[in-house]
Formats: structure tokens, sequence, C-alpha cells
């Protein structure tokens, strides 16, 4: 298996990844009323495509297979970032999903993460790839791009999500508090190297 920073091509798995992270429930909420997945699926995928957003091809690493196969994505990016890269998702979800946010109120709003972190927002395995290790590489590797930065990697988990807390806790993260997420107190869990 390796790991390599992905592409402007694979902004569809991105948005598949991410999609998967958030689940339906949260899903069906971006769309509203008058949208469908499908709109924030493609929503996701012309963010990932750029390389200004949080879910940029550039903040998301593809582990593969022997053969070249996408196994999983990982998504992370530097905290300090967060309120520069977020700045398109809420353009774009103004223009393409009929949300009415002004940039007051977006600047307004809490982080998921914080400037002294390294984040890791959406991690994926495909499932035909599922307990191959796949999800701990790319932590691994999401971990390395936070050492070199000098913070420590975090992320949000759902407490109740005990089959990602505990691939979480093997790798070495712990929880360090809580913090909220679209409408629901989540496990706030930090690497410190």
């Amino acid at each position: 298996m390796r790991i390599e920073t992905a592409t402007p091509a694979e902004a569809s798995l991105i948005a598949d990844a991410i999609l998967a992270a958030i689940g339906p429930e949260l899903t069906d909420n971006l769309a509203g009323e008058h949208h469908t997945a499908q709109d924030v699926h493609d929503l996701f995928m012309r963010l990932a495509a750029r390389d200004d957003t949080q879910y940029s091809y550039l903040n998301s690493r593809i582990a593969r297979d022997d053969e070249g196969n996408a196994a999983g994505v990982c998504i992370s990016y530097d905290g300090a970032k967060l309120k520069e890269l977020r700045r398109p998702f809420f353009d774009e979800a103004n223009r393409n999903l009929g949300w009415d946010m002004t940039p007051a109120e977006v600047e307004e709003l809490p982080g998921e993460t914080e400037p002294d972190e390294f984040y890791l927002d959406t991690l994926m395995t495909l499932p035909q790839y599922r307990r191959r290790g796949v999800g701990r590489a790319l932590i691994e590797d999401a971990a390395k791009k936070a050492a070199r930065t000098g913070k420590p990697l975090g992320l949000l988990c759902e407490p109740d999500n005990m089959r990602a807390r505990r691939l979480y806790d093997s790798v070495g993260f712990k929880k360090v508090g809580s913090r909220p997420f679209a409408g629901h107190l989540m496990d706030h869990l930090q690497i410190i190297q």
C-alpha cells in the first residue's frame, strides 16, 4: 500500500468520503428542502477539485493498493487555516444550496478545530479494504504531517461511535475535551507528539 496526495480527478472520491463521514442525516440537513444528497455531493466535489478549500485535493491523501486502486481517503489540514479554507464552502452553499449566510455570520461560526491543532477532518476506508490497516496507515500519515507543523493531530468523534473510537484509541488518540459540531457534542481527541 502507498499513500499519496490526491489529484483533482479524484474529486468525486473525496466527496464520497466526506458524505460517508458526515452521514445521511447531516447530508440531508445540508441539502435542505429544495436540494438532494446528489447536490451536496456535487458541492463537495467542486470544493475538492479546488486548491483553496479545506476539502481540496491538496489536503486529501489517498491510500492505494498494489495495483494503484484507491483504498481509502484522509483529509487533514492546519487548523490555523480553517477560517480561510472554509469560506469557499459557505460561498458554494449559498450559491448552490440556497443558503443565505453573510461573511460576518460565517466568521462568527465556531470551528471544529483550533489554530494550535492539525485537524483530521475526514477518514474513509472503502468497504472492500476494511480491516486491512488502511485507516491506521492514513492516520499515521496525517500524524506525520501534523508533526512537521509541530502541532498535535486532532479530530472529532461522536461519543457513541465505538468502532471508530477503537481505531483512534489504538493509534494513540486521547480525549482532550468536547466540542460542538453540527448541533452535536463530539469527543475532541488528539495525538500529542
